[in-house]
């Protein structure tokens, strides 16, 4: 863990948006790895993910409810004041908006306590709330002030949903937005999103959806978006590289988000000002 937030500090973010896993997958345990965390000097911008949270009941409830708490306890603990929560793609979840809605006020009101925003998103293969537009209305039923919704490029293009309904949002209610692209232009089959998404996400800038990810930053800017964005990037390659070339692959494309597209000096993702790396 150490060397990645390092590999990024180096290339001048000053921001991470962590995975739980990062924390408990740690060998020297959660404990040092919120050490390390807060010695970085980066500030996290948020934690992910919770998944299948909405629609269970009995013990199913009772089970997410108990992991909940321990999530919200490790955003506390790294001083990130958002959780990501991805929209359920279990079966044995209800279907019906009402019921969804109820579980995100009660998630939102665990979070409250804890001064911690909820984002959910709208995961490109949930089975009730699949786009950010559903996932909208959801949290609008829900009708929480810590409850808002999270964008993630990738299920927006996978869903080819019209970003004119970005205009329709409101952006003091957008929590978190996450960007990546991918290398081939449509989703072909029913798995394909799941494979895509795990396994060959790009930065922004090195995949085939370039115009549409400028049209959605650029949305959102004139909406009057101005809280967080990250990197939402899952590649077995990048895997393979070393962790420096991947921080800086990373940093190309927030100059390019930056200054090409938004033509501005402070590049975008996370709003952050990248320094030069010593």
């Amino acid at each position: 863990m150490q060397a990645k937030l390092s590999a990024m500090v180096n290339a001048g973010f000053t921001q991470v948006m962590l995975s739980a896993r990062d924390l408990t997958g740690h060998d020297a345990g959660v404990k040092d790895a919120v050490r390390i965390v807060k010695e970085s000097g980066l500030r996290v911008t948020g934690i992910q993910v919770l998944r299948d949270f909405e629609g269970l009941s009995g013990h199913l409830h009772n089970y997410k409810v108990d992991i909940t708490k321990a999530i919200l306890d490790m955003c506390e603990s790294v001083s990130s004041k958002v959780l990501s929560v991805c929209s359920s793609t279990s079966t044995h979840a209800s279907q019906d908006t009402q019921v969804i809605a109820r579980d995100l006020r009660k998630l939102a009101m665990l979070a409250v306590p804890k001064g911690i925003k909820v984002a959910f998103e709208g995961l490109s293969w949930g089975r009730t709330i699949s786009e950010f537009n559903q996932a909208c209305q959801v949290v609008e039923m829900a009708d929480m002030p810590n409850l808002g919704i999270g964008i993630d490029s990738f299920h927006t293009f996978a869903t080819q949903t019209p970003l004119d309904d970005l205009d329709l949002l409101d952006p003091d209610k957008i929590f978190l937005v996450q960007l990546a692209d991918f290398m081939w232009q449509e989703i072909k089959s029913v798995e394909e999103p799941i494979t895509t998404a795990r396994h060959f996400r790009v930065f922004p800038s090195e995949g085939v959806h370039n115009t549409h990810l400028a049209d959605l930053v650029q949305r959102l800017y004139k909406l009057g978006y101005r809280d967080d964005y990250s990197f939402e990037v899952f590649n077995d390659d990048y895997q393979q590289l070393p962790q420096a070339l991947v921080a800086q692959r990373a940093r190309q494309s927030a100059i390019w988000l930056g200054e090409d597209v938004l033509k501005r000096s402070v590049p975008l993702p996370n709003q952050l000002r990248l320094r030069e790396a010593h």
